[in-house]
């Protein structure tokens, strides 16, 4: 009899996690490509186009389609006749693909997972752990499905407790709602319903899974109470104008997943976990004749898109020579092409800078009138000066914005998602503004970036400083000079809900 052996195991989910990385499921690219021929506003359209670009580019070039390659989650549904030559536990077979995976010389990706979670937060530089559910099923095979998460779309998960007697539907839309942009719409969300805490958590996060069906759903009618509350969830979800990455428009999620399980009679749990733009999964199946074998998608079934249509009158902007005149002469909405030199910098750099100011130590950068950009890139491989690039969830940089404006002088700043009351008052109150690209166009971005060279942090990985010479980079006006927010006026032109 033929052995499903640890060797099969985990040249199948690190060829799987690096397949992932640089190709959409077709699914997702048909429901995005409809998206595109349905958004009705005009900066909702050039992101979802950057995005359907950007995974083009992602599958023929062979690059994460994100610069935040995930957190491995991997399902194993291992049935009970199925016959296994394992010696190890599971959890370290599914470590060590993780391992090859994330160091392939080709396409290397970026190390996210950090241990000591509330301590030290040292990246553990592979990858690993991955986050691992098994489960004992019927059947001689073992079925995997295999994921890689970002981190601004899982910070957005959200889980209640709610009385039996409540609306699950409105709870959901009240946390959509809340949620804000740093998931990354368009995208999808798995919803789970009973059980307990945990068992609904993992329903919600393996319903992303889940093949997208809303069309066809809606076409043939729900035959459930499950599959009525999607269509109740897709329609009043995009009814409240969130639109893609939270500029106002009508496509918000592309599907709604929903998952039950009995529960106490006294309870009513409901996860939400959403997936972003750069979904990445895919499932196969080990039966002992060796490891998977994964069909890359037919590059046809991308729509033909030219972003040069879209960014005819788009503002260029030299940042070597930029002023807070001209600051204050961009208009929310607007596309700009940025050229010149910018400064990168995330969570652990602004901590650091923020440590080295109350020691009273100088700072290895200065800051004043330059533009800071959120990102923590992929490696380069061969010529390439940077890998993907795209932006981190700026929400998480507020803590900092009276450092970085008031003290140090920053004059833009880039990201993605929305910027809290504080800092946008901030903005107006130093005349700078803060601007976004479009999170799930990692690939898209970096091919802007000419030059990139480390100037100071380097022991931080991803998250040292960086200074970025680059040309025509595509970013968007979210808050102007005088703080007006694109995440408040897009959302509310496009509301469609009382």
């Amino acid at each position: 009899m033929n052995r499903i052996t640890e060797a099969d195991v985990i040249d199948s989910i690190a060829d799987a996690l690096q397949f992932i990385s640089y190709y959409h499921p077709p699914d997702f690219i048909r429901a995005m490509s409809a998206a595109f021929s349905a958004e009705e506003s005009p900066a909702a359209r050039d992101a979802i186009a950057q995005i359907l670009v950007n995974s083009r580019m992602a599958a023929v070039g062979h690059r994460p389609i994100c610069q935040d390659t995930g957190v491995v989650n991997v399902t194993a549904r291992i049935g009970v006749k199925a016959p296994l030559d394992w010696d190890r536990p599971l959890q370290e077979i599914v470590d060590d693909a993780v391992r090859r995976a994330y160091s392939n010389d080709h396409n290397p990706l970026r190390a996210s997972v950090v241990a000591d979670p509330f301590g030290r937060r040292e990246n553990t530089r592979d990858n690993a752990p991955a986050m691992l559910q098994v489960e004992m099923v019927a059947g001689a095979t073992v079925v995997f499905d295999v994921s890689a998460k970002g981190g601004g779309s899982e910070n957005k998960s959200q889980f209640a407790v709610l009385n039996p007697s409540a609306n699950v539907a409105d709870w959901v839309v009240e946390a959509v709602q809340k949620m804000g942009a740093g998931w990354c719409p368009p995208g999808i969300l798995g919803i789970g319903i009973g059980g307990s805490v945990d068992k609904a958590m993992v329903m919600a996060k393996q319903a992303l899974s889940e093949p997208i069906d809303a069309t066809d759903l809606r076409a043939r009618g729900p035959a459930t109470p499950e599959e009525a509350l999607r269509l109740e969830l897709i329609d009043r979800i995009n009814a409240l104008g969130i639109g893609a990455q939270g500029l106002g428009g009508i496509v918000t999620v592309l599907d709604v997943k929903v998952r039950s399980f009995p529960t106490h009679a006294a309870s009513l749990p409901v996860a939400l976990v959403p997936n972003c733009a750069a979904t990445r999964h895919v499932g196969f199946t080990l039966d002992g004749s060796g490891p998977a074998r994964l069909a890359p998608p037919d590059l046809d079934d991308w729509p033909d898109l030219d972003l040069g249509d879209v960014w005819k009158a788009a503002r260029r902007v030299d940042l070597d020579r930029l002023t807070r005149d001209e600051i204050a002469s961009w208009q929310p909405g607007q596309s700009l092409l940025l050229s010149g030199r910018l400064l990168t910098g995330r969570d652990a750099a602004h901590r650091r800078i923020e440590r080295m100011l109350a020691e009273g130590q100088p700072l290895p950068v200065e800051f004043r009138d330059r533009a800071i950009y959120y990102v923590g890139p992929v490696d380069p491989v061969g010529d390439e000066v940077v890998g993907p690039a795209g932006p981190t969830t700026s929400t998480r940089m507020d803590r900092y914005s009276d450092m970085m404006l008031d003290r140090l002088g920053v004059s833009v700043m880039i990201g993605k998602a929305e910027r809290g009351a504080e800092t946008v008052a901030a903005i107006a109150r130093n005349g700078a503004a803060y601007l976004i690209a479009v999170g799930g166009a990692a690939y898209l971005v970096s091919q802007a970036i000419r030059e990139a060279r480390v100037v100071a942090f380097e022991d931080l990985g991803m998250e040292a400083i960086h200074e970025f010479t680059v040309r025509d980079m595509p970013v968007t006006v979210a808050v102007d000079a005088s703080g007006t927010s694109l995440h408040q006026t897009g959302p509310a032109a496009w509301r469609r809900m009382g």
